[in-house]
């Protein structure tokens, strides 16, 4: 069983903000994708990210008598992976889209939680925007579908993040974040360094390189395991459903990416879908992130 904390308002404002700065962090990483590539602005993010943590924290003061060493490193190998996937996507697609696709995770998740009827309308709703947004339009904001395939791959890894992270964070406390990204990032440093070699190291990617790493990973992940371990699932479903929008208005106003008519519903259908069935799961006899 988790702790959660007897006032709702700060772990829900702990894990808006903890959103808002993941998405700023992400237009912010597509700036450093000229310079070093995807993988390589990954292991920047999930590397400085890590090193930020551990110096803060200084988690290997308090390893002695944790458990669950299996929890923690599915969560930080999911960690490494999602991110990976995800920043990979973003170089052919846009942000909202993206963020749209990777919350099919989270959409499972509930849906896996709730056992009525009506589930089906939101599966169904969830697919119709899935359809949407596949690349099969000849229009020229058609999507490149390695780049949905990508997104798809993030999805699975948000939903495994949400199960193995709650677990984590019960086990290891706030220390489950700095130890959890020091894993991912042996992940995806040794990737990125194969792919940007010398560039990995310039110095005019360093301030982008920060700025990611605190807005993509050491802040919105500490701040949202505050929230995975105070707040009941559905809550936490309902708020994040709200991403995608968030990732498509930043998208449009620092990225200048233009959706069309057809993108911006399959969207709202994704959001629509996900608050059903979280709303859905409100009878389920456990926490939705805690069913494996």
């Amino acid at each position: 069983m988790s702790s959660r904390s007897t006032s709702p308002l700060l772990p829900v404002g702990a894990l808006l903000l903890g959103m808002l700065s993941f998405q700023f962090g992400a237009t912010l990483a597509k700036q450093l994708f000229p310079l070093v590539g995807a993988q390589g602005a990954t292991a920047m993010r999930l590397g400085l990210g890590a090193l930020i943590l551990w110096l803060l924290r200084q988690p290997w003061r308090r390893l002695t008598g944790r458990h669950d060493w299996a929890s923690l490193w599915g969560y930080g190998l999911t960690l490494g992976i999602m991110n990976l996937c995800f920043y990979m996507a973003l170089r052919t697609v846009p942000l909202g889209i993206a963020v749209a696709l990777e919350f099919l995770g989270p959409l499972a998740i509930a849906l896996i939680g709730s056992r009525r009827a009506l589930d089906f309308v939101w599966a169904g709703l969830a697919v119709a925007g899935l359809a949407l947004l596949l690349p099969y339009r000849t229009q020229t904001q058609a999507l490149d579908p390695v780049g949905v395939l990508y997104a798809l791959g993030a999805a699975v890894g948000w939903a495994t993040y949400i199960v193995l992270g709650r677990r984590a964070g019960n086990a290891f406390g706030g220390d489950a974040v700095a130890l959890g990204s020091a894993i991912g990032a042996l992940v995806v440093v040794p990737v990125g360094v194969m792919h940007a070699r010398a560039a990995l190291f310039s110095l005019s990617a360093l301030p982008f390189a920060v700025g990611v790493a605190i807005l993509s990973s050491a802040l919105p992940y500490s701040l949202e395991m505050h929230a995975l371990t105070r707040l009941p699932a559905r809550t936490i479903g309902i708020l994040v459903s709200i991403e995608p929008a968030m990732g498509a208005l930043l998208g449009l106003l620092f990225l200048d990416e233009h959706l069309d008519g057809f993108q911006w519903l399959a969207i709202t259908a994704v959001i629509g879908a996900s608050i059903g069935a979280v709303f859905g799961a409100r009878n389920a006899p456990v926490d939705i992130v805690e069913m494996a």
